[in-house]
């Protein structure tokens, strides 16, 4: 049996598939924690798990018999209840329906010990799902601003390549609008002596016929 068929097997009993696959990680996860830091893990009638140290020593490799010496390590022991070994050696018989009997833990002690690591280790699930969806939600907020930013972005960009169209498009009428008024200004200047000379013949008439006038009172005088 695996652990999916573990699961398979208490789904019924927990509720559904996903609350028993919770509960054997949970259990699984205290129990090896626990052996890990050094704690003896029992459970009443199944069996004890707990770290034990070996010390270095010298072993043989099986394959060339060749002396190698082993550094000191630490490794996890089971050892079976007393109700599991005789179910095992079928001095005791399964029952055919129901819960294996097994000796039911005395009370006050499920108050410490593996159950409270277990409650710490399913707390502390809980608290990193939370971690973890308000981080997912941190990172969309963010994620959600640098879209708006460069939206805005893409926005100033295009509008200012539209200004800049428009200036380029009014540079050639203002240099249309400048050549113009330089030939404007370039027939008034050649209009101006043609405007003197013209002045000049008709105020010159003028004089001669008032001296002409002048000398025929001068004759008068004389003659009387």
């Amino acid at each position: 049996m695996n652990k999916a068929q573990l699961v398979e097997a208490i789904a019924d009993k927990l509720g559904g598939r996903q609350q028993a696959a919770d509960a054997v990680d949970a259990v699984l996860d205290a129990m090896v924690r626990a052996v890990v830091a050094g704690d003896r893990v029992s459970v009443t009638g199944f069996g004890s798990f707990e770290k034990v140290d070996r010390p270095a020593r010298y072993a043989r490799n099986p394959q060339t018999g060749e002396r190698v010496r082993v550094k000191k390590t630490s490794v996890p022991r089971f050892r079976a209840g007393q109700g599991f070994k005789d179910l095992v050696a079928g001095t005791k018989k399964l029952p055919k329906g129901g819960e294996v009997s097994v000796k039911k833990a005395p009370k006050g002690s499920l108050s410490g010990g593996a159950s409270a690591t277990v409650k710490k280790a399913v707390a502390k699930k809980a608290t990193t799902a939370k971690k973890a969806a308000a981080k997912s939600t941190v990172a969309k907020k963010t994620t959600a601003k640098k879209t708006a930013t460069a939206k805005k972005a893409v926005t100033k960009t295009a509008a200012a390549k539209k200004t800049t169209a428009t200036a380029k498009k009014t540079t050639p009428t203002a240099k249309k609008t400048t050549a113009t008024a330089k030939k404007t200004t370039a027939a008034a200047k050649k209009t101006a002596p043609a405007a003197k000379k013209a002045t000049a013949k008709t105020t010159a008439p003028a004089k001669k016929t008032t001296a002409r006038k002048t000398t025929a009172k001068k004759t008068t005088a004389r003659k009387k």
